[in-house]
């Protein structure tokens, strides 16, 4: 397995350009994972990397070798895509092992290497099923073993969970971080899912109409947000922001109604700031306050508390434990001054 190198990688379509000068480096071996909302770039980035789209400007490595200008067969990449595209008429055996024969290898070759991924992907039991007859994860595991036949240098996913339901998103992803671990290859996933991010990644990409936000570790992105937008994309639910203006010794936030403490180097006295706090480090206090509970989502062991501020601004608390508050409750939120972020307002980035 080998890893995948960007340097200063540009698309462009006619005059309109929407991948920007990326620069990234994905080790060997690693699990890197393309995340960001609709129309980042994320799926486009993916795609000039299989060269299914054209590199406008910069360059792509795979391993040693430049592959900017390599026709997808040459790359030596497979990618498993959102839809499963499995051929109906075949079973599961010959859907995997098509793209062999297609290539001229020897049948005692195909059946050897379908024989084992179907070993990896728990697929043995169904090779002699058409997929008509498998369910959906099912179907996604046959896609994904198509690409493992072919012994690819980089395994690329477009967001191929998300024609799942629920559950078996849930299984994919287990199964998907389990593959990776067993057999050690490059891989490069993109979705827009955050939570799917966050589980699989070693490395998460924030992408932002054709930017890199931020790249790093899922928890340093969690705890550590260079911005706004990546300290409001990571986690789930999405961190809380008020508005505030800097004063003596705090931060004024009329949403709140007080002025609370935060621990980092405050900017001049009378800047208007963002403050960033997350839902699961706010503690609530029934019947205090000003702040009034609009409903309540409990989903067993915890509960999700969205309140209305004086000022409109809404607040999501994460709530655990037996006492809970209600819709309706008047309740006030503390929290403690190591947890708060503060984000410039005009650039949206960090204070630290």
């Amino acid at each position: 397995m080998t890893g995948v190198t960007l340097n200063q990688a540009v698309k462009r379509y006619g005059d309109v350009q929407v991948i920007h000068g990326v620069d990234l480096q994905v080790e060997d071996g690693e699990f890197c994972v393309f995340v960001g909302p609709s129309g980042c770039g994320k799926s486009t980035l993916l795609r000039m990397i299989a060269g299914l789209e054209e590199t406008s400007d910069g360059k792509i490595h795979i391993g040693e070798r430049d592959v900017t200008r390599m026709d997808p067969s040459e790359r030596g990449v497979a990618m498993v895509f959102q839809t499963y595209a499995l051929y109906p008429h075949m079973t599961v055996k010959e859907n995997m092992g098509f793209g062999l024969k297609m290539n001229g290898f020897p049948k005692s070759e195909i059946d050897s290497k379908v024989k084992a991924a179907s070993d990896v992907l728990k697929l043995d039991v169904y090779l002699d099923r058409k997929p008509a007859a498998l369910s959906g994860g099912q179907r996604q595991r046959v896609a994904i073993g198509r690409a493992i036949v072919r012994g690819p240098e980089v395994f690329l996913f477009d967001e191929p969970l998300s024609n799942l339901d629920a559950e078996l998103r849930v299984e994919m992803r287990v199964e998907i971080a389990r593959l990776h671990k067993e057999i050690g290859a490059t891989m490069v996933y993109v979705t827009h899912d955050q939570v799917e991010a966050m589980t699989l990644a070693d490395k998460i990409v924030v992408l932002r109409a054709g930017y890199i936000e931020q790249v790093g570790a899922p928890l340093e992105l969690y705890r550590d947000p260079d911005n706004k937008f990546v300290a409001g994309f990571i986690g789930s639910p999405a961190m809380n922001f008020l508005e505030g203006t800097v004063t003596e010794g705090g931060v004024e936030v009329p949403g709140l109604g007080r002025t609370v403490p935060v621990d980092v180097t405050l900017p001049a006295k009378g800047t208007a700031v963002i403050l960033g706090i997350r839902p699961e480090h706010l503690d609530v206090h029934i019947g205090q306050g000003a702040l009034k509970a609009e409903l309540s989502e409990a989903l067993g062991g915890v509960s999700y508390l969205h309140l209305d501020t004086p000022t409109g601004e809404r607040i999501i608390v994460e709530e655990r434990g037996d006492e809970r508050a209600n819709e309706g409750d008047t309740v006030d939120v503390t929290f403690e001054a190591r947890r708060a972020m503060l984000f410039e307002k005009e650039s949206e980035q960090r204070i630290r």
